[in-house]
């Protein structure tokens, strides 16, 4: 039988640099105020062991768990994946989250939490006792959740909240919603469209009604009346069709509609139905980017969020503060942009 080949160890890195195991931890956990020879020797005898750094071991050398937990909504993100949809949302955010992790050593773990549930507080306190997060990434509706935070300000866990200025602890970032909605709106009046409907997203989100704002403004900065042309919705299809109804309904009017991706696929099935072309005689902007809206027909014009580098952003903020660093308390903006396609054209009768 052949022998089982001896794992390398920090023991043996630290006998071939010729430095002590403290170093050789320190170079590791890519701690600061490590001298660049010094730096240079432990990586040349890690690269040539072939040493693999074990979560476990850099457990017990400290108090971190060299862990970061990122929460989202489990009956959305479930119901995403049933249709095979899959979620962009939670897509980019492992993207982003886990690359930024691994060049520092560490490892992201995503749970889902159910919004609404009454055990939220459970089912966070036994992710907690499993995985002992040095922190946590919330995502909307979580990151504005007054339990979650107490919670977790509780255990002393490194919050980043994204999508939410509410007062707290923890970081906060955001993708400056309420400008990415004027982008979007200002695109759409620069196209001649006067009658420009918004579909409000779920108001349990803070960053609903900073699109709404958003659009406002742009639409006030245009002197353009938005009598009629807000609906509310939930992010959902079925908010979608409705909306769709109303806002193309004669007493309104509209000619250009913003949505988020679910809400527009109904308001495209509903146009149709209708005998309308778009963008011939509806333009649409969607506030997700996802493949979805890429693939449609016509692709849509969409506002694209950087989940993946507020997901960056967020996982750096917590390993600097782990790491004794105090980085900034202001709100942290990755900001948002607009991919023009082929869902928007001129107004009916500008052309």
């Amino acid at each position: 039988m052949a022998r089982r080949r001896q794992s390398v160890t920090i023991k043996h890195v630290a006998a071939d640099a010729g430095v002590s195991l403290q170093t050789v931890s320190r170079v590791i956990n890519k701690e600061p105020n490590v001298r660049p020879e010094m730096l240079e020797r432990v990586q040349a005898s890690i690269d040539k062991l072939g040493y693999v750094p074990s979560i476990a071991a850099q457990r017990m050398s400290g108090s971190r768990s060299y862990l970061i937990m990122a929460l989202n909504d489990r009956e959305r993100t479930i119901a995403d994946w049933r249709k095979r949809e899959g979620t962009d949302w939670v897509d980019q955010m492992l993207l982003g989250g886990m690359l930024k992790c691994a060049e520092h050593g560490y490892r992201l773990i995503v749970e889902l939490i159910d919004t609404h549930s009454d055990h939220i507080e459970r089912e966070l306190r036994a992710a907690i006792a499993a995985l002992q997060p040095d922190g946590v990434i919330l995502t909307p509706p979580h990151s504005q959740n007054p339990a979650i935070l107490e919670l977790l300000d509780e255990h002393k866990i490194s919050v980043a909240r994204i999508g939410s200025l509410c007062e707290g602890p923890g970081f906060r970032l955001t993708m400056d919603d309420d400008h990415a909605a004027r982008l979007a709106t200002e695109h759409l009046v620069a196209l001649g469209h006067r009658r420009i409907g918004f579909i409000g997203g779920d108001p349990e989100y803070e960053l609903s009604a900073w699109r709404v704002e958003g659009w406002k403004a742009a639409m006030a900065d245009a002197g353009l009346d938005i009598d009629g042309l807000l609906t509310e919705g939930d992010f959902g299809y079925e908010s979608g069709r409705a909306a769709a109804e109303r806002l193309l309904s004669a007493d309104v009017g509209a000619t250009a509609i913003i949505g988020s991706a679910d809400q527009l696929q109904a308001v495209m099935e509903y146009a149709r139905n209708r005998g309308l072309t778009i963008p011939r005689d509806l333009s649409l902007v969607s506030f997700d980017d996802t493949p979805i809206v890429r693939f449609a027909h016509p692709p849509l014009t969409a506002v694209h969020q950087p989940i993946a580098e507020v997901a960056e952003a967020a996982v750096e903020l917590i390993i600097e503060q782990q790491r004794r660093k105090k980085p900034a308390t202001e709100p942290r903006i990755v900001a948002a942009s607009l991919i023009i396609r082929e869902s928007t054209g001129p107004a009916p009768g500008t052309a």
